[in-house]
């Protein structure tokens, strides 16, 4: 099967019948998550500062960004969560090769590494289709159960 087809009609097509996607999957047993990390990637690191110059605060499309190094790579920098940002073409040209003292700029958050439970709730969809969802989170809200007082 293909993306287009579950994006397009939310249908997965084989070769023998055509299969709704669901809106909603329902795990009927699971203990715990395991532990996962947020890979450190360009499109996580934009992701994690929202698109978003963490020099001048500008929100831009991806394509008009670039990913900086706080602390240079020459001046013994990393290539960390911690040391890499977001920020647009001009503050990264006025940044240059400096530290933040040294090109009088400050962060406006400094950076760290994603959580990934928060970080994987931030991909959900923020307006579903409630229709779709309706039956779901009328079980889920009646038949939780609640905690007793001892």
């Amino acid at each position: 099967f293909s993306q287009k087809n579950i994006q397009d009609g939310n249908f997965i097509n084989t070769i023998s019948y055509r299969l709704k996607v669901p809106q909603v999957i329902i795990l009927m047993l699971y203990d715990k998550l395991p532990p996962r990390r947020v890979k450190f990637t360009r499109k996580n690191i934009y992701r994690r500062d929202n698109n978003t110059c963490q020099y001048c605060g500008r929100k831009l499309r991806t394509e008009e960004l670039n990913l900086d190094h706080v602390i240079p790579l020459s001046r013994g920098g990393k290539n960390t969560w911690e040391n890499v940002v977001c920020s647009c073409i001009s503050c990264n040209m006025r940044k240059g090769n400096r530290t933040l003292e040294e090109a009088g700029m400050k962060l406006i958050r400094k950076p760290k590494k994603p959580n990934w439970k928060t970080f994987i709730k931030s991909s959900f969809p923020t307006n579903p289709n409630w229709k779709d969802w309706k039956e779901f989170l009328d079980m889920a809200y009646w038949n939780v159960e609640l905690e007793e007082d001892k």
